[in-house]
């Protein structure tokens, strides 16, 4: 069943399968820290193996089996997993995202089992510069989705882009109900389809989110793309990705298809 739609913007988002736009959660200081504490931890249970190998024979048993105690917990750092997996700040917080039960789209017993989502790994040359070229008489139109809902858009613009050495573009739009929302006045939406689709990436195609830019150009972050909810959850109605923004390449960059697994 679907949830009801509510007053609030990233609510609405979240009905049609995709993520608020400009979120800003940084975990860079926690990441530091458990650097720092691992390089400690990681010297410290150096010395105590040396130390534990050398006076092995000239210690009593019980000696050493506190040695040994003292080893594990300084190395098991190279065993810890990070609370928060990810390469990147977006892939971190996409990970915290979808191991918390109040933002999560799992499925519960597939949040149970949560370690993180697969990305491509990160590559610059799937961040392009692209031109916007607006379409200021573009007329409304219901895109549709993977349910009965309808989700009212407009091309806001062409977007035309270089990527690997090759021309391309995309329609990008803007949602109706979105545009009057407080916060999400200049949210703009990039669905796309590659050749990855239905291989190593979600079959029905992914998702960016944007700002409206003030000159006219924009950088497209395609290691940002992710996954519609419905590619976790049946319960949502995600917009359709129309054929007109099909990419005829592989683009190895995002969160690739998800594994239940």
């Amino acid at each position: 069943m679907l949830k009801s739609k509510g007053s609030n913007p990233t609510e609405s988002l979240k009905l049609f399968g995709r993520l608020p736009a400009g979120r800003q959660v940084s975990h860079k200081g926690r990441a530091l820290r458990y650097k720092s504490l691992c390089l400690l931890r990681g010297a410290v249970g150096f010395l105590l193996q040396s130390l534990t190998r050398v006076f092995q024979p000239f210690i009593s048993k019980g000696q050493w089996l506190a040695l040994l105690a003292l080893f594990v917990v300084f190395t098991s750092c190279a065993q810890d997993k990070r609370p928060i997996q990810g390469e990147t700040e977006f892939q971190k917080e996409l990970n915290a995202e979808y191991k918390d039960a109040s933002k999560s789209p799992l499925k519960d017993k597939d949040r149970k089992n949560f370690k993180g989502l697969d990305f491509f790994k990160v590559d610059s040359s799937y961040v392009v510069t692209a031109t916007l070229t607006r379409t200021p008489d573009s007329k409304w139109f219901n895109m549709k989705t993977t349910t009965s809902r309808v989700s009212k858009e407009r091309v806001y613009g062409i977007l035309s882009f270089q990527l690997k050495g090759k021309a391309y573009q995309l329609e990008i739009y803007q949602g109706k109900d979105l545009m009057v929302k407080e916060g999400f006045e200049d949210y703009l939406f990039l669905p796309f389809l590659d050749e990855t689709n239905g291989l190593e990436s979600y079959g029905g195609g992914r998702y960016l989110d944007t700002r409206i830019p003030e000159g006219n150009t924009m950088q497209i972050d395609f290691n940002k793309a992710y996954n519609p909810y419905c590619a976790y959850n049946d319960k949502y109605s995600c917009p359709i990705v129309p054929r007109k923004n099909y990419l005829k390449t592989r683009v190895e960059a995002g969160v690739k298809v998800f594994n239940k697994d």
